[in-house]
């Protein structure tokens, strides 16, 4: 493996890299203490698009880690701002199936959302816990009325304490089984969210790395993007998963016990 040198900023995952579902793994206090005692700037870039800002704090915050709401970035951020980039907001009507984490990015860039069934110029398609049949058709509804359909993301599951959940992915399945359309995706493995990430920290591709724990996103997304990336064992991929890809990371690492430990000795 690479020497663990040259970093100035890290976007780091969440689910299965600092907790699983509300346990935070362990280390988990050791490892943000080591980030500020090392001056290491970091992202916070989770695909989960269901929490907030403020949420994702919150959270952290009952873990006994503080962050700013600055150094947090989901993939419904990513996805209002690149949309907001392509459609005029205040002319853009969407239809959107995800929670609050979702709806209230694309409210603050000024869209406006219905609960159609018709008249949507884009469908938005994010995490929805309380996703229901008639969600489901009404996306459905606005997609075949010629609605562009886009995702936050595309995780087929999602790590929880109880083991993995179905993800976004599955409800994109679903959605495309029954329209024929595939959803455009704004979050990892695309690059546009690390990019998001990396104009916030101000580093280049060379200083920057990202950890994660899933190698079809976070370390995909890494390598399409041209940076380098550490994945860790405490969530979705494993080491067996490597001799089906023609990628891989860069560093390999039990957990944030351990990354912290490779941190303390730059």
């Amino acid at each position: 493996m690479e020497n663990f040198s040259n970093i100035r900023g890290l976007i780091i995952d969440m689910d299965g890299v600092l907790w699983h579902g509300n346990q935070a793994i362990k280390g988990l206090s050791d490892f943000f203490k080591t980030l500020r005692e090392k001056n290491l700037a970091f992202i916070l870039a989770t695909n989960n698009a269901m929490l907030t800002q403020d949420e994702y704090v919150q959270k952290l915050a009952s873990m006994g880690v503080t962050v700013e709401k600055k150094e947090v970035l989901t993939s419904s951020m990513a996805t209002a701002l690149y949309l907001s980039k392509h459609y005029d907001p205040a002319k853009t009507k969407a239809f959107v199936i995800g929670e609050n984490g979702l709806k209230e990015p694309l409210l603050q860039q000024g869209f406006t959302l219905i609960e159609d069934n018709s008249g949507a110029d884009i469908v938005v398609c994010g995490l929805d816990k309380h996703l229901n049949w008639n969600k489901l058709a009404a996306a459905s509804f606005n997609i075949h009325a010629g609605a562009k359909f886009i995702a936050t993301n595309g995780d087929t599951s999602l790590p929880t304490e109880h083991g993995l959940a179905p993800g976004n992915g599955a409800i994109l399945a679903a959605l495309t089984a029954t329209t024929g359309v595939t959803a455009t995706v704004i979050g990892k493995p695309e690059p546009i969210m690390y990019q998001q990430a990396m104009s916030i920290l101000g580093t280049e591709s060379a200083q920057t790395i990202a950890i994660g724990d899933r190698l079809d996103t976070d370390i995909l997304g890494a390598v399409r993007t041209g940076i380098r990336s550490l994945m860790v064992l405490t969530g979705v991929s494993n080491e067996h998963d490597f001799k089906y890809l023609d990628y891989q990371p860069t560093w390999l690492m039990d957990d944030i016990r351990t990354v912290t430990q490779a941190l303390q000795n730059l």
